[in-house]
């Protein structure tokens, strides 16, 4: 440090100079704050990737506002689907601008093979031990993704219209429903993993749907959903009264005070679940794997169960019976009765199955 010589300064100054000092003083100053103040607020955010609706602002209630509250770092959202997020950091692959991504499995698996992931290490989110086994993805060694939550595809029907509650994904075949049942098109998320989950469910042999697409030409639908919002859009005008749908689509209806119910068969349900990614170059990315570890803890674990009925994928999280009833599990399961496929599989031969649909189902 310098020392400055009281003998060097002046004995006495004018009030003018003193003026002049002090101005030059307050112009240093705020020159200063300004200085560091731009920098602070340009590395104090990252940018996250979530869908819109409720899921946006449960993942933002559950995970962005405590992040926020714990690091001072503030989360700026980016909306899309999943396939829109894919094909942003497709884009932006040498500079991205998003650091987290929220996408589904099967685009997940899309993006690591894009090359636009970076691998989740348990030394930057140490919570990636509190995950469930199953909600940990790896490729080659590494971990790509993790899991956020589980949903399922159940059975959902108007409590008015099926007086009891079905057990059976054969239920969908019996006559007093004909011309009223909706299941999903190849179009939606579920549409192809759900023939492979009927088609295993019914016993027949991995790889030959002709049964499995032979039994579905029987089924007298009023529609076939390309979305989540035509099928919540098809049970709540009536045009539908039983069928598939999400844990989290259906649940949303009845809570605002629609008499839809939800089962889960004695069959059991196909499920997948919202992922977690670290972006790779992403611009903040020791916030960003602060961002992901707060996502693993039991709190907010517990929160996006609470508000969408996703099913815990971070391990000793607790909620209400009420909240348990409603998740893709049902009461008493856990995400081991769940019917998991591998998107691999699903993507490998989605073309074939949509070939299929297409001449069998769409031209009825």
């Amino acid at each position: 440090m310098t020392h400055l010589r009281t003998a060097s300064r002046p004995a006495a100054r004018t009030s003018a100079h003193k003026a002049a000092r002090k101005a030059v003083l307050s112009a240093v100053l705020a020159a200063g704050v300004s200085a560091f103040a731009l920098p602070a607020a340009a590395q104090g955010e990252i940018r996250v990737a979530w869908y819109g609706g409720n899921w946006g602002e449960a993942f933002r209630t559950c995970v962005a506002e405590p992040f926020t509250k714990a690091t001072g770092v503030r989360v700026v959202p980016e909306i899309g689907t999943s396939t829109v997020t894919l094909a942003k950091l497709q884009q932006q692959k040498d500079a991205p601008t998003l650091d987290v991504a929220y996408m589904d499995g099967g685009i997940s698996e899309m993006a690591q093979a894009a090359g636009v992931l970076d691998a989740i290490d348990p030394a930057g989110v140490p919570n990636l031990s509190k995950a469930t086994p199953e909600a940990v993805y790896k490729a080659d060694g590494s971990v790509f993704a993790v899991g956020s939550g589980y949903y399922s595809l159940g059975l959902t029907y108007n409590t008015k219209e099926v007086k009891t509650p079905p057990t059976s994904w054969n239920d969908l075949w019996k006559p007093e429903f004909e011309e009223a049942v909706t299941i999903p098109s190849p179009a939606n998320s579920s549409g192809v993993p759900f023939i492979m989950f009927l088609n295993r469910i019914w016993g027949n042999p991995a790889g030959d749907l002709s049964k499995t697409f032979a039994k579905l030409k029987t089924l007298k639908t009023a529609l076939y959903f390309d979305s989540s919002g035509a099928a919540s859009n098809a049970y709540q005008s009536g045009e539908a009264v039983i069928g598939a749908h999400f844990n989290v689509g259906a649940w949303d209806l009845a809570d605002k005070g629609l008499p839809i119910g939800f089962a889960v068969p004695k069959e059991g349900v196909w499920a997948t679940d919202a992922r977690l990614h670290l972006v790779k170059n992403a611009p903040h990315k020791a916030d960003a794997q602060r961002f992901i570890d707060t996502a693993l803890t039991p709190q907010a674990s517990a929160c996006l169960a609470e508000k969408l009925y996703l099913g815990p994928a971070v391990q000793g999280v607790s909620v209400s019976p009420e909240v348990e009833r409603k998740l893709p599990w049902g009461v008493g399961g856990s995400v081991k009765n769940l019917q998991l496929f591998d998107w691999a599989d699903i993507n490998r031969d989605r073309a074939a199955i949509t070939d299929a649909w297409n001449r069998e189902l769409a031209r009825q």
